[in-house]
């Protein structure tokens, strides 16, 4: 499946649906993945829209580093499983965000769909400005650190 790429504005409606941006829906189509795993993300107040495969693939990883006989990491991963549900694009190329996700992620109205590898963050609009607002020193010093050649040796 290709990368998502970018970051496009939309908007709810009362029911809490939302059209997934065109550009996103193009390559969910090609790859006929049209059912969904949406989740809080772990760090961040937005949600991740993981298609079926991408989905597969990651519980696929988190299972081949935790041990099934080690308490802490079953819990871990019953917390990571339970806390998804799975949503379906409908014809019109809508999904429905559960009301529970809309409050996790402080969505009113306003959501801006990410693009972030084989995965689509959904987050509030004003949210997602503020974040890019606060973490912009941070981003530079991040690049710095970790595009530099120096800090590759």
């Amino acid at each position: 499946m290709e990368q998502f790429i970018g970051n496009i504005d939309a908007k709810t409606d009362v029911k809490g649906r939302v059209f997934v941006p065109a550009a996103f829906r193009k390559i969910l189509q090609t790859a006929e993945d049209l059912r969904f795993i949406l989740r809080k993300d772990i760090y961040k107040d937005c949600l991740v829209l993981y298609p079926m495969t991408a989905w597969n693939d990651e519980l696929s990883k988190i299972r081949e580093r935790l041990d099934e006989y080690d308490e802490e990491q079953r819990d871990f991963y019953l917390q990571f499983v339970s806390d998804s549900e799975l949503v379906e694009m409908d014809s019109l190329g809508r999904i429905l965000i559960p009301k529970r996700y809309l409050q996790i992620a402080d969505i009113k109205s306003e959501v801006r769909f990410v693009g972030v590898d084989n995965t689509i963050k959904i987050w509030s609009k004003t949210k997602f400005e503020e974040f890019l607002k606060t973490n912009n020193e941070v981003f530079k010093q991040n690049a710095r650190k970790f595009l530099s050649k120096t800090s590759q040796s």
